[in-house]
């Protein structure tokens, strides 16, 4: 039943796009950062079990009833809730207005737009850190907002789709290795990269084969160890490769510089690349859907 479901969730978020106000992830954020104000108050072993106790109190209850409610309101709630869970349309629209201010050109507004999808420093950015952080998040949150959430709900339904992205969400408010949340957040980060570790490879592989084939391995063989995360690391060198571009490089966090390693191949990006990156991941979705049916044909 799960691959029929995929099609109708997709379309919706196509023509719907995010629901403007009340969307169930912003509430539970908000439950997330009551809880971790109360219980975060300290460093060590003890934050270690304080964090994995307050993911457990507010991922396992919504995991419950969404399997509840899966049993009693049957596949429309099933393409509701996958619908509410991906964010292909919202991500590529965050993307494009980055790169309309950057053709208005209006920098501030380029800074201020790209400043909402990524967690470093925009204020001074320039025109091509501008751009090469918009591509980092759009092939790393491709794999987090559409296809980690598509792998789960094909393994393990609405339950399985809920545990991945309340996790995911986690993982991005309390995933920081910064003396608050070193030790709070490790059970969120380690949870987030276990559940992501197959998609983000099956993700990397759609990007190879919708682009450059052969840039996208090397990138993803000889550089992806190189990056911090396991997960995005394999994403991101794959889908620079894939566009035939060069991310990455030194950047501020908290005004603070992070020496990052510079990865793909090619030449440094430009605006257009944005929408280049767009299309990788729309043909990316094409090629998990024609699989998905594919395997859905062969099961049946």
């Amino acid at each position: 039943m799960s691959f029929a479901l995929i099609l109708p969730a997709l379309l919706l978020d196509r023509i719907l796009g995010e629901p403007r106000r009340w969307h169930p992830l912003i509430g539970f954020g908000r439950m997330a950062h009551y809880l971790e104000d109360r219980l975060n108050r300290g460093s060590g072993k003890a934050m270690r079990i304080a964090g994995s106790l307050a993911v457990l109190l507010l991922v396992t209850p919504l995991a419950l009833a969404a399997h509840g409610l899966s049993g009693w309101l049957g596949p429309l709630f099933d393409i509701l809730l996958l619908y509410l869970a991906i964010g292909a349309n919202s991500l590529a629209g965050h993307a494009r207005a980055v790169a309309e201010a950057l053709q208005t050109p209006d920098p501030e507004l380029a800074r201020e737009r790209v400043g909402m999808i990524v967690s470093r420093d925009t204020q001074d950015m320039p025109h091509t850190a501008i751009v090469s952080a918009t591509l980092e998040s759009v092939l790393e949150n491709g794999a987090d907002a559409i296809f980690g959430a598509l792998f789960w709900f094909l393994l393990a339904g609405a339950p399985g789709v809920v545990v991945y992205r309340l996790v995911n969400t986690l993982d991005a408010m309390w995933g920081y290795r910064t003396p608050r949340f070193l030790d709070f957040g490790w059970s969120a980060a380690r949870l987030d990269d276990l559940l992501n570790w197959l998609p983000a490879r099956l993700t990397a592989l759609a990007y190879a084969v919708a682009g450059d084939w052969r840039g996208s391995i090397r990138c993803w063989h000889e550089q992806a160890g190189a990056l911090d995360s396991p997960n995005a690391g394999v994403v991101m060198t794959a889908g620079a490769g894939a566009l035939g571009v060069i991310l990455g490089g030194p950047c501020c966090y908290a005004g603070l510089e992070k020496n990052k390693p510079y990865f793909g191949t090619g030449v440094v990006p430009a605006t257009g690349d944005i929408y280049r990156a767009i299309d990788l991941v729309h043909k990316s979705v094409l090629l998990w859907v024609i699989g998905i049916l594919m395997g859905g044909w062969l099961l049946a």
